[in-house]
Order: C-alpha cells, then sequence, then structure tokens
C-alpha cells in the first residue's frame, strides 16, 4: 500500500516552525497535582521503596549500562 505525500497548511508549518524552536526536555511538573510528599503514605513502604531503588541501582546483569 502507497500512501500520497501531503501538502501541510500554513498553520502546520508555522507550528511546526515553532515547536521546532522549543529546547527539548520533560514539562513542568504542578505541584498541586502531583505534591511532593503524600501525607497518607506509609512510612514503611516509603522505606521498602528506597531500599529497592537501592538494589536496583547496584543490580549486575544483562541491561546494565557499563
Amino acid at each position: 500500500m502507497t500512501s500520497k505525500p501531503t501538502k501541510p497548511s500554513k498553520a502546520t508549518r508555522d507550528e511546526e516552525e515553532l515547536d521546532a524552536k522549543v529546547p527539548a526536555g520533560a514539562d513542568e511538573i504542578d505541584e498541586r497535582a502531583f505534591p511532593k510528599q503524600d501525607p497518607d503514605l506509609d512510612p514503611e513502604v516509603a522505606e521498602h521503596y528506597e531500599e529497592m531503588t537501592e538494589r536496583g541501582a547496584k543490580q549486575r546483569g544483562e541491561g546494565r549500562l557499563p
């Protein structure tokens, strides 16, 4: 199946030009939607998460970056 090339409108080209000027990166996070501290977080769960994060960072084997 062969697709035909399209002709973007001037508005599309203008938007693409503006988008090309924006530096790459993640958008800012809305702190109201994702607070840094969750008051309902179980301290034991947080401790386990930190432990697993450390353990995963020290993991050796397939897929490990040099």
